[in-house]
Formats: structure tokens, sequence, C-alpha cells
């Protein structure tokens, strides 16, 4: 199949926008608890607080007065930085109900990162959540001419901007609230480009409506009042962003996780009804329970649950479904194994959601065989993001499901998925050449995938076409700014970064042959030494050290390159691993060296 189109399940009004179901479920349901969030000194030390739609609008409406105070107008870019908390989605929606665009910066952004950003958006505000993070800023001030104001959230910046906000006349908040129109631009989010610099996808209110209120229809599971989710991954990330924005729609309870290392201890005690997360989490998840199986002399027990529970999954696919002793023996493991793993999301987490990378057949089938449905999901920030999942009753392990209401999804000539709706974006910021390379005139996205469509309409992902490594937390990197950078060094010839469905990034590189000599010269060494013998040289591998450390200086650090490998000889054109434009074959080199690629991740 080349082509598949899902109607609408849901239109968005031209007057419609993203703050309209606060207001909404403030006036609905006031007392309905849609956050519930930690602090100190209220509800008990570190204890746990609620808060009801109607408080919710209200503290909407008053850090909105304290940005329009500050000088905020419909239309101004407002930068946020900062961990995923209470105060991000709190300050999101007072941007928007004072007119503004949310320009999100993840909080691990290098201080070159924070400054294009903010520089390329034109932002004239910024919150920021640290102190660390306020050095930043500070360091980078002269290169923001348009920056005005910013405000730390860890040094009362919520509370400022509320006292700030006194002398605004509440209604200010409602008026311009309700002047935001669903073709207005919602939030600028910065993707990492192939050029280095990360281009700002502009998503519109209805980009975001529509892809949300598209979702929940076939989702009711997931997003309904009785629901409640804890987020723990970036919402400076599309995905989590749609999340934050679905809850809030379907009036479900959210609790904000800051620190993943408090995962597993939040999970138990928040005990949510679905997560939202990447692969690498539930494969930690599988890893946990196989490892402390086997320290309890379990594993031979943990491997025939593993089986039947992928068995089980799989049946479940059949006409005929499990037979009577696959029944059985599920039945005897959930008692033995697989309450104890659902214990670990909680006890009450029967769905999630599963995006940013491939999850894999058989984790799929593993966790929905212990009673918990990963629903994996596709899309792109340019698609609001999402464009397909699959879904509870329409389900098919090793697809990324069917696409939403409202989408479609067509395979080029060439394989690449091409998707058009009211979800693709509207631009890139300032980067017209950009978007004419991925946007045609009719409407259609080029979203840079390869993949297939069943007879069914159900996608699988089967490649990239662009260089963009996805690593196994869903982390998008750009090889082309870690590459130029350690290619700097008089040392390196070549520098190719691996880490695509990997947990960390990681690099091949080469010695530059005509460099070398005068290297070894300087270090007492034969000038004739080939590389081959000095792979793991102390001085060598301490000098690249020296590269690869510049360079990581320009990215955040889960982008950053975590280990090397020193490749015995250089790439060539001969040996196809280089283009007639010395560009890398980078499927040649992956092939010639998975070896060493291999050896990098301990495989």
């Amino acid at each position: 199949m080349r082509e598949f189109s899902v109607p609408p399940a849901a239109t968005v009004g031209d007057a419609a926008n993203l703050t309209d179901p606060v207001w909404g479920n403030a006036e609905e349901a006031p007392e309905s608890v849609q956050f519930i969030r930690r602090t100190a000194g209220e509800g008990g030390a570190n204890g746990w607080v609620e808060v009801t739609c109607r408080q919710f609008r209200d503290e909407v409406v008053a850090v909105a007065r304290g940005l329009i105070a500050a000088g905020i107008t419909p239309g101004s870019r407002v930068g946020l930085m900062a961990r995923t908390r209470y105060e991000w989605t709190l300050i999101d929606y007072a941007i928007w109900a004072a007119g503004g665009v949310t320009v999100p910066v993840y909080e691990t952004s290098s201080a070159e990162q924070v400054a294009w950003i903010l520089a390329d958006s034109g932002a004239v505000a910024c919150v920021v959540e640290t102190a660390a993070h306020a050095e930043i800023l500070s360091g980078i001030r002269d290169r923001l001419p348009a920056l005005e104001r910013f405000w730390q959230i860890d040094q009362g910046g919520v509370a400022e901007l509320i006292a700030l906000g006194e002398q605004i006349d509440p209604a200010e908040v409602d008026l311009r609230r309700r002047a935001v129109r669903a073709d207005d631009i919602a939030t600028i989010i910065y993707t990492s480009g192939t050029t280095g610099r990360p281009k700002g996808c502009v998503l519109t209110h209805r980009n975001l409506l529509s892809d949300i209120s598209n979702a929940i229809p076939v989702l009711p599971n997931l997003f309904n009042e009785g629901a409640s989710t804890l987020l723990f991954l970036p919402l400076a990330h599309s995905f989590a962003r749609l999340i934050q924005i679905g809850t809030v729609q379907a009036r479900a309870t959210v609790v904000h996780a800051a620190d993943p290392k408090n995962l597993v201890n939040e999970l138990k005690e928040v005990r949510p009804t679905f997560v939202l997360s990447v692969p690498r989490v539930f494969e930690k998840v599988y890893t946990g329970a196989l490892q402390k199986a086997s320290e309890e002399g379990k594993a031979k027990a943990f491997a025939a649950a593993e089986r039947v529970a992928i068995a089980y999954s799989q049946a479940l696919d059949t006409p005929s479904g499990p037979g009577l002793v696959l029944r059985l023996r599920h039945w005897v493991f959930d008692r033995l194994v697989y309450r104890k793993l659902r214990a670990a999301l909680g006890g009450r987490c029967e769905n999630a959601i599963s995006g940013g990378a491939p999850l894999g057949a058989r984790l799929g089938h593993f966790f929905r065989g212990v009673g918990v449905r990963v629903y994996e999901g596709y899309g792109l920030t340019e698609t609001s993001p999402a464009v397909a999942v699959n879904l509870p009753g329409a389900t098919r392990i090793g697809t990324v499901g069917r696409p939403l209401p409202g989408i479609t999804i067509r395979i080029a000539d060439d394989g690449e998925i091409l998707i058009k709706g009211d979800v693709v974006f509207r631009e890139y910021w300032n980067n017209p050449e950009a978007t004419a390379e991925v946007l045609t005139p009719d409407g259609w996205f080029h979203s840079g995938d390869l993949g297939e469509l069943d007879g069914d309409g159900y996608l699988r992902i089967t490649g990239r076409k662009k260089e963009i490594i996805v690593t196994a937390s869903g982390k998008n990197v750009a090889p082309a700014v870690l590459e130029d950078r350690v290619r700097a060094h008089r040392l390196v010839s070549q520098c190719m970064v691996v880490g695509d469905r990997r947990p960390f990034v990681a690099a091949l590189i080469t010695i530059d042959e005509q460099a070398l000599p005068t290297w070894l010269r300087e270090h007492g060494r034969p000038e004739d030494t080939p590389v081959a013998q000095l792979r793991d040289d102390p001085e060598l591998c301490a000098e690249i050290q020296t590269a690869v450390d510049e360079a990581n200086r320009a990215v955040s650090r889960p982008e950053t390159i975590k280990r090397f490998r020193i490749l015995p000889r250089d790439f060539t054109e001969a040996n196809g691993e280089l283009t007639p434009s010395l560009k890398i074959k980078r499927n040649v080199v992956a092939k010639t060296y998975a070896a060493d690629i291999a050896a990098l991740y301990g495989d």
C-alpha cells in the first residue's frame, strides 16, 4: 500500500487555542485534581499537594499577569529552560494566556545551544530553573540583544512574576487569551539538524490541538478523568509536551518527576495508570528484573516466564488466541513473576506509550505478556508530534500503528514517509530554505524516514533517510556538530559519530597520516610507527580525548561522545568509505567496522 488516510475524529475551530481546556475545566469541574506536586513545607515535610482545575487556572492567570507586566506582548517569544516540574507546565500555559510563544530549551543544553535558540527565536524573556542555568544565561547576554529579562525558578522566580502582576487587571489576561487564534504560533521547538545548528519548528495552536484532540478519542483508556500519569520525560521534547496538553484537556491527573534517578521510587509512590516513556526505560525495567532474578538464583525461572509472556502475547494475535496450557502457565507466572514487574511501574499501570526510538517486537510482546500494554507510536517534532500509534483493539506489534484520525501517510517511490494533515508544522523559523526542502506547496511533509504500509494501513519504519541519530533514550543527535569539531584537531582525519538505538553516543576516529609523524617525533617515538600499533596507546588516546572534550562542549550532556575508538587506517574512496566529494558513507563504514562499534558498547 502506498497511502493510507483516517478521517478526523475532531476538528479545531478558528477561535480555539490551547488555554481553552484550562478555563473550561475550571468552570466544569473546579474541584477535580489536575496536578499533584511535591513541595517542601506544604502538606507535610516534602509532601504532596493537590492542585485542582480551578487552582491551576488561577495560578496561570497570576503568572500571566506578571508576564504582561514585564512587557510580554502578543507573539513575544519567551524561553523556558527547566527540568520536568509543575512550574514548567504552569509557565507554559501562562505564556499562552498572555498571548506569547513558548520557546523550550533542554535543561542540559550547552551555552552555545542556549545562545543560538534564544537569539534565533528573538526571545525577549526567559525563565530558567537553576543557578547553573542563570550563569549560562548571564554569560551569553551580550549575544542576546532582544532579551530583556529572565527569572530563576529556584530563586523565587514564579513568586516574583506573581508579585509583578498584581498591578495588572485579571480581565487583561482574559482579553489576551481570547484574542489568540488557532493559527497563531504556540511554540517554537528547536530540533537538531544535519547542519549542526538546531532548526526552530513553528507549531500553531491548531497543530497541537488537532493532534491531541484526535488522539484522545482513540486512546480513552489513557486519556480520561480517572487516569493519572507520572511525567518524567523532558517537557522540552514535543512528545512529553503533547501528553501534558492531553492530560489537561482530558482532566487526567499529572505528577511531574524532575529527577529520573528517583523514578523507581516515584512510580511506586504515585502508582500511575499509564506512563509515557522511551524504549530505554522499558529495557531497564526488563534488565533490572533479569539481573535481580540472576542474583537470587532464579535466572532459569525468569527465562521460562519470559518465554511464556512472549508466546502468550503472540497468541493474542491469532484467531484462536492462547491455548489452555499456555493460559495456565501464564496464570502461574503471573503470580510468581509478572505482578512483581507490574509493581515496578507502580502496580496500577496497565498501559504505556512508547516513542522516540523503536521498541522492538520482543520487548513489545514481553510487556504485553506480563500485563502492560505498550502502544508504540511514531512522529516528529514537525508533526506536533504524533502521526501514528497502535491502539486498543488495533495493535500490530513490530509496527508503529495506523495514522491517527485526520492524518494521511504516503510512501514515496524511494520509500520515504510523507505526512499530511493539520498536525504538520507551519515552517522552520527564519529558515525558508530548510522549510522548502521538507514541505511541498500542497502540504506534504517529507519526514526523512523510510517505511512501509501493510494492507491494513499499519506503518513499519524501515530506516532513516536523514543522518540524525536517535539514541535508545529517544535523544536526537546531529552528528555534524560533533564530527566537525573533532576533525578540527590536527591529528584527526575523519570522525563518524554512532549511537543510533544505542544507550549513548560514541565515535569512530581515524588519524591523519600526514600529521602523525610530527606527533610521534614530539613524543620520542619512531616516525614510521603505524596507526594500527597505536590504537590503544595512552598518550595518543589522551590527545584524541582533548578533541572529543572540545566537541562535547558544543552539545548537551545526553549528546556528548562517551567513548571513542581509533581505527587502524583512514577512510578512503577506493574502499568505498568516502564519496567523490569525501563525504562518509555511513552504512559502509558501519558494516566494515561493525566489530569496533560492538566493542564500544561491550557487545
